[in-house]
């Protein structure tokens, strides 16, 4: 599980202007698909890590259930990615940071109530080094 999150914040620490946020999606233990935050880079609001992983996993498996997969993401989702993550059916989800602000999967909301769903959600995983690389980041616009 750790060498997933790993992997995650190696992909989160590539952008060069987006919000450092990486996420990994794993099938039978190997990344299917990976990305990070890009809404500045292609000027579009939705293309957040979690989003575009998921577009790459769908494209190359040529579905769009994910059911048999798991997602390893920097910071909790929004509620937009926490709806796109249940929609693809994804199993699991393991994520760093807590996202006290916005965190759609159990700090402010969990959209897992409304939409009845059974994706297994597990929090905190490195939470100490995804939180490192946030406050970096926003310490440095500051």
């Amino acid at each position: 599980m750790t060498n997933f999150m790993l992997d995650a914040i190696e992909v989160a620490l590539q952008t060069k202007t987006d919000i450092p946020i990486g996420a990994v999606i794993v099938k039978n233990n190997e990344i299917i698909a990976y990305a990070h935050n890009m809404k500045e880079e292609l000027n579009k609001s939705c293309a957040h890590a979690e989003i575009l992983a998921i577009e790459m996993a769908q494209k190359g498996l040529k579905r769009w259930r994910l059911n048999d997969c798991d997602m390893y993401v920097t910071l909790e989702p929004c509620p937009m990615c926490a709806s796109a993550i249940i929609q693809a059916k994804i199993k699991n989800l393991y994520f760093g940071s807590y996202d006290t602000q916005y965190g759609a999967l159990g700090s402010v909301i969990d959209l897992r109530k409304i939409h009845n769903s059974k994706l297994k959600v597990y929090g905190g995983i490195m939470e100490q080094d995804c939180d490192n690389i946030l406050e970096i980041f926003f310490g440095s616009i500051r």
